[in-house]
């Protein structure tokens, strides 16, 4: 075996080396230093994800079943910064009285979770790919179990499990189907295997496939765990499925379809995605305006933004893959940065409702302001990050130029309209009822300020520099013609 492969896997190996060094300080440390595992664990992954930036060799190993290449890179650097922000937000609340027993395990799973997402993106081969949903995917269910003192953790618990089964065997059953066709798992072989090949097999194959991943991006049907996990779930294992699970999931799904399924986009999946798209974002909108319970709130609203990714993986070119990809980048700012509100205030007060929020900017102006950013990022009102990756994930989408494609990005246009409307619904809470606010001054974590500060910042500044980047490139086409000319 030639062990300089491993070279081609930097941010699998520095992933590892973080954390064995959380593992060994959790085991081997005194107890009376165990309080500081939090900022240890925050500083050493901290410093992976410094690391991380700095761009290796890329290219093919392990006879064709990795590969790192320029894309796989930024979306791991994107998910590195989403978990680096959760585990700050997390550091009071891992240290509480019920939790700090436990707090190494949270650490350790979350950062083995992570290495599996990390497989998923890079794999290149059916097998690969499974070890990579499944380390992903078990090590959660323990994660929403975490606070085994309430049993609407218990139920989260239970309910992710049986779904997280459920799907991986409609999964593997799709892929034995496509073994069966193809004789291979290699994602290149099944697509030549598959050119011309078009079958009512190779349909039921892809719908199972597709069901398979639907379910870790929440996709409609498949989304019913979605909102009892959620609010179930600690707050900050909440936050971490929200953006970070489904960020990976999506970036596999659309290296699934466009690789191994592209020969078959027009005849099979094409029509598929549509009916989920629609269904995805006018059901999760529909939901979310009934809920109360702001955990509930995000859980429908995330199933709403699923749809909105599906619209970059449905284009299935270049343009797709980078509007998702910055997508997912806004995304990880904006999710985050309302989790963050909603944990202090939990952690604090233990209130998680909308009507609780009323007149919170009166008592705590710099959480109801970062709420507010995080609100218009996600209803994609300008000049906010939310905006822009709105308007590049259409222009991706509508870049493959056909009438059925157009008429779903108007839909999608419609039901961001209905969107903005239970958005501000919080804010309205916030900043105009002037009821007597039931949460009082809240004197957040250092660790907590700082996350909420890189999300504002992410906000505001990566949609101010992709609005300064669009105009940019519009001013350039519109002058060449003249330079041209000359």
């Amino acid at each position: 075996m030639d062990y300089s492969q491993f070279l081609l896997m930097p941010q699998e190996i520095g992933l590892l080396l973080t954390f064995l060094l959380v593992f060994i300080y959790d085991t081997f440390m005194p107890a009376r230093m165990g309080k500081h595992l939090p900022v240890v664990a925050c500083v050493l992954f901290g410093l992976y994800t410094a690391c991380s930036f700095v761009p290796s060799g890329f290219g093919v190993s392990f006879g064709g079943m990795f590969e790192s290449n320029a894309a796989t890179w930024v979306m791991k650097n994107i998910l590195n910064i989403g978990v680096f922000v959760v585990l700050l937000q997390a550091v009071k609340w891992s240290n509480s009285d019920f939790v700090s027993v436990r707090r190494g395990e949270f650490y350790e799973l979350i950062l083995l979770t992570l290495f599996g997402m990390f497989l998923m993106i890079s794999s290149r081969h059916f097998l690969l790919f499974v070890i990579g949903l499944e380390t992903a995917s078990l090590p959660i269910a323990a994660l929403a179990a975490f606070e085994k003192r309430y049993y609407e953790s218990h139920e989260a618990a239970a309910k992710y499990v049986f779904t997280a089964i459920f799907s991986s065997a409609i999964f593997l059953l799709g892929l034995s189907f496509v073994y069966g066709m193809t004789g291979t798992l290699y994602f290149s072989e099944i697509a030549t295997q598959l050119v011309g090949n078009v079958t009512p097999l190779l349909v039921a194959s892809l719908a199972f496939v597709i069901a398979g991943v639907g379910f870790k991006l929440s996709l409609v049907p498949f989304h019913l765990w979605t909102a009892d996990v959620y609010q179930g779930a600690p707050t900050a294992v909440t936050s971490y499925l929200s953006v970070i699970s489904k960020g990976a999931a999506a970036f596999s799904f659309l290296v699934i379809l466009v690789q191994v399924f592209g020969a078959a986009y027009a005849q099979v999946w094409e029509w598929m995605l549509y009916a989920l798209i629609v269904l995805t974002i006018t059901i999760g909108n529909l939901f979310a305006m009934r809920q109360r319970n702001l955990k509930r709130f995000l859980a429908f609203s995330s199933v709403s933004q699923a749809g909105y990714i599906m619209l970059g993986i449905i284009a299935a070119n270049a343009v797709g893959m980078a509007s998702m990809m910055y997508y997912v980048l806004v995304y990880v700012f904006s999710n985050l940065a309302a989790f963050g509100v909603i944990s202090t205030i939990e952690r604090a007060t233990g209130k998680v409702t909308m009507d609780d929020y009323n007149g919170l900017f009166k008592t705590n102006p710099w959480l109801a302001f970062t709420m507010m950013l995080a609100m218009f990022s996600l209803g994609g009102i300008p000049p906010f990050a939310g905006f822009f990756r709105k308007f590049f994930i259409f222009v991706g989408a509508c870049s493959t130029g056909s009438v059925a494609i157009y008429a779903l990005v108007f839909i999608a246009l419609v039901n961001t309209i209905i969107s903005l409307y239970y958005y501000l619904l919080v804010v309205k809470a916030m900043f105009i009822r002037q009821d007597e606010c039931a949460v009082p001054y809240i004197d957040s974590h250092w660790t907590e300020e700082i996350a909420m500060t890189i999300c504002v910042l992410g906000i505001i500044f990566v949609g101010l520099a992709s609005g300064v980047y669009a105009l940019m490139n519009q001013v350039s086409e519109a002058v060449s013609p003249m330079f041209t000319m000359i």
